[in-house]
Formats: C-alpha cells, structure tokens, sequence
C-alpha cells in the first residue's frame, strides 16, 4: 500500500526563484529549524498541495503523470519525498527532532549570537563602524531633554538607513547611561504574547548588557502574558538591528530589556481592544508600573515597520513606491501616524482595525504596547519612507521620536 504522505508546513517561506537559471520555487524555513533552501522545479510545485496529511505517494505519482507525460516518474517522486522530509519542511519526526533541539541550544546558550551580521550588515566592526558613522553624519540630537523614545525600522538597514538615521539621530550621548526598553515586532511569534529573554545580543560590536532583573520582574508579574526565553529571539531581526546602532552610538554594554511583541491578532480580526485580553491587560499594567517608578532611567526604542503592499504580501496587484495606491497608502500611513503623536491609542487601533488591517502594518503591536505604557506621550514624525523590497512589493517605514 502508497504510504501516507505528512502535511507540508505551512509556515515555511515560499516565493519565486531569484535564480534566473534555476525556475520554479524557493522555498526556506524563517524559524530556522533548517538551514536547507530548496528550489522545487516548475513541475514539481503542484506537487506540493498533495503534502497534506491525507494523499499517498501514488497520488504525487498519478500527477506527476498527467504534468509530464511521462510513467517513469518513481524516482523523482522519491526523491521529492526525501528532500522535503530531511529537510524538515514537513510535519514528522524529523522535524519534531530540529524544533526540540533548536529550542534547547537556544535555551543552553550563554547569549544570542548575531544571525545577520555578514547578510544585513558587516559582520567586521571596522567596516560596520564606517558604514553606520557614514549614514548617520551629520545629525543632530535636538530633544534629548524630554525624550522618551524613539521608532526606528527593521527593514533592512541598506534599504531603510535614513529612517534609521532620523530616528537614532535623536539620541544624544547624555542618553548613554539609561536602560533602552527595545520593543520589537515578533513577526513568527505567539500572538497576544511578548517574547522575553535573560541573554545578551551580541553583535559584531560586542554584547549587550540585559537588564535582566527588569526582564524577571516582567515574568514574575505577568507571567501568562510572556514567553520566556523566546526561540523567536534566535533569530528575530527586529531587535538585533536597534541593538546594533544602540550600540554604534553608545558602545557593546549598552543596557536593554530586550521584548518581541506578537501580533495583537484576535483584537484585529474579531474587534474589541488588545487589553480585553486580561493577560495583556496585565503587561501593559505591569510595564507602565515599571516605567512611572524608573522614569528617566529607561527610553524605549520601538523596531517596527509599516506597511506592506503588493504581490509578496498577498495583494493581487504590483506596487511602486510613492506612486499609484501607495499615494493612497502614504495618507493612510501618516493618519496613523498623528493618531500615535497625538498619543490617543484608542483612535490608532480603530484605524488599525479598519478593514482587518489590510495596510498589513507589522509594527501595530509595539506601537499600541508603548502608547499604553506611556500614557500622555507625544511623538514627531522625522521621516517617513517606502521602498520597494523587490520589484512588486513596497515596504513602509519612518523614523520617530517621542516625548513624554
């Protein structure tokens, strides 16, 4: 009898081959459970719908037929099984195996190790100091009295370096001995759950000094509202590039309390506010305790892009930045936006809800969580941006500074 075929995972990373002689397409695993890229040919991709927990491998055959033409499909149809299988795109035992150690080495390790450094930037220090000094000339902090924050992207920094720019530009180095509460955008994490942990961010400049009595005080008064020692620390790039230009500016041992904020999901797509959920009643209450008895001490640096638009997030039509809908998309952005300066949270997550989100905005959560820690805030939008991630697909971003 054909055996079974396991379900494909679906929350892989699927998109066209960027490989002009290599067609069809990449798939990857964000999480990085597996560090294997597959490049599935054109007549294999319908393949990959019969990965479904239910269809046999005579099923991938009797397809395999029709599509080629051809009844000497065995081995390739073997051969698929067994790459997608050691690879651990499927739901097995193999991939059980990569979760339960990958969890483990993160849990074990002494630190979080640098994941984009040598990709996202250099991974040599010289080179990363003369290329950050080199975009950040020039600027000038001009509120560093009364500033309580700051919101940078984490797009890439290459593509996004000028809000990076606007937004760190406005720390001043009187700014170097506070705690810098780091509120990233979880994009792979539980919703309604904030991912924290105790370890170090190491970058090519060194390692971070987490503030980890903060970090437990969180846990010990919040505790169903937190992930503790989050795998998606491992390998989240929201917070490891902040940590990066903290520590261009102000050396390795700048302090963090280092917070992954998963997607405000429920509240988005059922309605009601992200705080009927008493669990995440409890961590706004919990931070907004801490941050009125530390005052000063802490300045929160928020990773969060905006929207995302066009055919790699799911829209059926192509986008340019600042041209056609995404004029439409800047208007939309900006009254977000003076929702957020203005501090009024309620106003910024009814525009949040409209249409369940469909500006895709990945930086909801870390906006609503500081807007509810810090109320009376006020914020200055530095600069604004779109950017063309790929040719189809644009990417929102600005860089934000916020007074308390």
């Amino acid at each position: 009898m054909s055996r079974t075929l396991p379900r494909l995972r679906m929350d892989l990373d699927f998109m066209p081959s960027p490989v002009p002689d290599r067609p069809g397409l990449l798939i990857r695993d964000p999480y990085r459970y597996s560090d294997t890229t597959l490049i599935v040919p054109p007549p294999l991709t319908a393949c990959l719908q019969l990965f479904d927990g239910k269809s046999t491998e005579l099923d991938v055959r009797e397809l395999l037929v029709r599509i080629t033409g051809s009844i000497d499909v065995g081995d390739v149809v073997t051969h698929l099984v067994n790459t997608l299988e050691s690879a651990g795109f499927v739901q097995n035992e193999v991939f059980e195996g990569m979760v339960e150690e990958r969890h483990r080495e993160f849990a074990a390790a002494p630190q979080r190790d640098s994941v984009h450094a040598g990709s996202a930037y250099p991974d040599d220090p010289l080179e990363l100091r003369r290329l950050l000094a080199g975009w950040m000339d020039g600027e000038c902090a001009d509120e560093h009295g009364s500033l309580a924050g700051i919101a940078a992207p984490h797009v890439s920094p290459e593509g996004g370096w000028q809000s990076y720019r606007a937004a760190f530009g406005a720390l001043a180095p009187d700014h170097a001995d506070r705690t810098f509460v780091v509120l990233g955008t979880s994009h792979y994490g539980e919703p309604d759950r904030f991912g924290l942990t105790r370890k170090s961010y190491v970058t090519p400049y060194g390692a971070t000094g987490t503030d980890a009595a903060l970090v437990e005080e969180l846990m010990a008064k919040a505790p169903d509202a937190v992930i503790m020692e989050d795998y998606c620390h491992s390998f989240e790039h929201s917070i490891e590039f902040q940590v990066v230009f903290l520590q261009h500016l102000f050396g390795p041992q700048v302090r963090v309390v280092p917070i992954l904020c998963g997607s405000f999901a429920r509240s988005i797509y059922e309605g009601g506010m992200p705080e009927d959920n008493q669990d995440l009643a409890r961590f706004f209450d919990v931070l907004g305790e801490i941050n009125a008895r530390e005052g000063r001490r802490l300045l929160y640096v928020l990773g969060v892009d905006m929207a995302h638009m066009g055919r790699r997030y799911g829209d059926a039509e192509p986008m340019i930045a600042d041209d056609g809908p995404m004029l439409e998309v800047a208007e939309r952005d900006r009254a977000r936006i003076g929702s957020i300066n203005a501090g009024d949270a309620p106003a910024y997550w009814a525009q949040v809800q409209e249409n369940r989100d469909d500006l895709k905005w990945c930086g909801s959560a870390p906006f609503y969580t500081f807007l509810k820690t810090m109320p009376g805030v006020r914020g200055r939008l530095r600069r604004y941006e779109q950017w063309n991630i790929d040719e189809q697909s644009v990417v929102t971003f600005a860089g934000m500074s916020f007074q308390a």
